[in-house]
């Protein structure tokens, strides 16, 4: 593996950990800057194919997302439809009139690099009815003691279980495919292959099955398996989504940004689905098993 990408896995490892630990204001501004980058990748992938999307108001309206998920959760999804409805009215007004494509890419460009950032917030920061108490300004955490993390809040736990189910996934799927890999899973991304998924979803499944004993998860052997094949195929899937869009736009890369890397939706697509499925998994599946 090249020195840069190496280097580059590091840097954004540490800087992961740190938004992840922080929680509050910290986790929501690391958030927002990832969401920035990303989205002004999105519509140079969409402007490549001549497309002319409603790029700053998309923007401006994403941000107000992320700053309802901070504030008022429970509003965030009625402000998204609003969004929608305000992108379409603006583009109506163009010198030029919008295409179907301008506003397809920007409603798309909403949901995907907009509305589902969101959710990691709402993880992160609001999940409802946990104890996710500060101790630090704007709203931060730090722990008096790392030795037992069953003291540590509950959204700082299970955020960070998702996120090293994501890793595992990546790390498993990376490094087994590069060895054993030999059958071509698509079309759409040439050097992943079969096997490279398959030892990515049980290496999710792995870190998820750990992480619900230690945390003694309701039924834990049955939600482990859930959260773990739930987040190692969407990991996947959002991986195979952004590399269907890189190659409609005819590009390697989303971006330069990262060395060794690309740019920031190329290390970011794993997380893009999966953050509401974990979401709803925490907030309405979980209970059900716990009553059960």
């Amino acid at each position: 593996m090249p020195l840069s990408r190496i280097f580059s896995s590091i840097v954004a490892i540490a800087l992961a950990l740190g938004m992840i630990i922080l929680g509050g204001w910290y986790f929501t501004i690391g958030i927002g800057i990832l969401m920035v980058l990303a989205q002004l990748e999105y519509f140079r992938l969409v402007r490549a194919k001549g497309i002319e999307p409603a790029g700053k108001t998309t923007l401006i309206v994403s941000l107000l997302l992320l700053l309802s998920a901070s504030i008022a959760p429970n509003v965030t999804d009625a402000m998204f439809c609003l969004g929608g409805t305000v992108i379409c009215f603006y583009l109506l007004f163009q010198p030029k009139m919008a295409t179907i494509a301008d506003i397809s890419s920007s409603i798309l460009g909403l949901f995907y690099t907009g509305y589902l950032p969101t959710f990691w917030v709402r993880l992160r920061v609001n999940l409802p009815h946990t104890n996710n108490y500060s101790n630090l300004p704007l709203n931060g955490y730090w722990p008096d003691s790392w030795l037992n993390p069953n003291q540590f809040p509950t959204a700082l736990t299970l955020t960070f279980l998702v996120m090293a189910c994501i890793w595992a996934a990546d790390i498993g799927a990376y490094t087994m495919g590069k060895s054993f890999g030999r059958t071509r899973l698509s079309n759409i991304s040439p050097k992943k292959t079969v096997e490279g998924a398959i030892f990515g979803v049980v290496g999710s499944l792995i870190v998820a099955e750990l992480g619900a004993w230690y945390f003694d998860f309701p039924a834990w052997r049955i939600s482990g398996v859930m959260l773990g094949t739930l987040v190692g195929v969407t990991s996947l899937l959002g991986d195979l989504t952004e590399s269907m869009m890189k190659r409609d736009a005819g590009v390697k890369d989303s971006g330069q940004l990262i060395p060794g890397h690309g740019g920031i939706l190329d290390r970011t697509d794993s997380y893009v689905f999966t953050a509401p499925l974990v979401y709803y998994f925490f907030t309405l599946l979980l209970p059900l098993l716990t009553a059960w």
